[in-house]
């Protein structure tokens, strides 16, 4: 968070609040203080200034180019994935105003996306198809998103032999949802998608990761592992890789994702695969139509 410079400012008037030395260790508005009942001059500010960077963030374009060049360089330096150049998609939302009014357009991809990524669908499924979107912060995408791929690419071709990567796709305009129209189209078994959170007032450049396996259009929330609030001030990217590395490591072997998957990746007993077999077969058997009621 960028502080106002209060160096010629006279705090004579100000009531500090103990609590502030707390924020050494968050950027969360705490300990503020007062000058006499109102808000002091640099936290309103500073309050003024945080809200035009939340705003700013989501009214922000992704900068393609920029994007592109990166993960061009990370191809150079992990030769074992694909070498395709990343594709440029758009979701069915013309513009930002329509994007931002209409959310169902911004879960699916447009017709000319569908188009360019046919040729790319192979009868062998990908392992993972990677999708970076803009969401609701540019910000977040443009500061993390080619730094956390690359804290994850070498837990990937380390642990998984022979994994296959679709074309890392880069959309305009996306929501989550959207990747399931890509991994589908692409012929992926599972998909990660990397998109921009909603802005807050002290992190208006969060990114968060969704993963899906077995992507197919009208999946609903259930049916994703969410990791959120991956940044510089907040989950490092190492950590969210691991994570993301377990909870894809589970969905390739119990065949599913979402509340089927239980995030265990911090405990010191690994081997969990009893619990999160019984989570996944009875999410499947509800998928069904079974209940508890069919087996007495």
């Amino acid at each position: 968070m960028l502080i106002v410079d209060d160096s010629q400012a006279d705090d004579s008037m100000v009531i500090h609040n103990p609590w502030r030395q707390l924020r050494q260790f968050t950027a969360a508005r705490i300990g503020i203080g007062r000058a006499g009942v109102s808000t002091p001059t640099r936290e309103t500010l500073e309050f003024q200034l945080a809200h035009a960077q939340a705003r700013d963030a989501v009214h922000t374009e992704l900068d393609i180019e920029a994007l592109k060049q990166q993960l061009i360089q990370l191809q150079q330096d992990f030769p074992q994935i694909n070498s395709q150049p990343p594709l440029v998609l758009s979701s069915r939302a013309i513009n930002r105003v329509t994007y931002l009014q209409r959310p169902d357009f911004g879960r699916q991809l447009d017709d000319s996306g569908f188009a360019s990524l046919k040729p790319h669908y192979t009868n062998t499924p990908y392992d993972l198809a990677l999708v970076i979107a803009d969401g609701l912060s540019a910000t977040a995408i443009h500061q993390n998103a080619v730094k956390f791929i690359a804290s994850l690419l070498p837990l990937l071709l380390k642990e998984i032999p022979d994994f296959s990567l679709a074309p890392i796709s880069l959309v305009n305009q996306g929501r989550v949802a959207i990747g399931d129209d890509i991994g589908e189209a692409l012929n992926a078994r599972a998909v990660l998608i990397l998109i921009g959170e909603r802005p807050g007032l002290s992190s208006p450049d969060s990114l968060g990761l969704y993963l899906t396996w077995s992507p197919k259009r009208g999946l609903t929330d259930d049916k994703r592992n969410c990791i959120s609030n991956v940044r510089l001030a907040g989950l490092s990217y190492a950590a969210a890789a691991h994570k993301c590395f377990y909870l894809l490591s589970e969905a390739r072997r119990l065949q599913c994702s979402g509340v089927a998957i239980k995030d265990r990746s911090t405990e010191k007993i690994i081997d969990s695969s009893a619990v999160q077999t019984a989570f996944c077969w009875t999410a499947k058997l509800t998928e069904k139509g079974w209940t508890g009621n069919d087996f007495n």
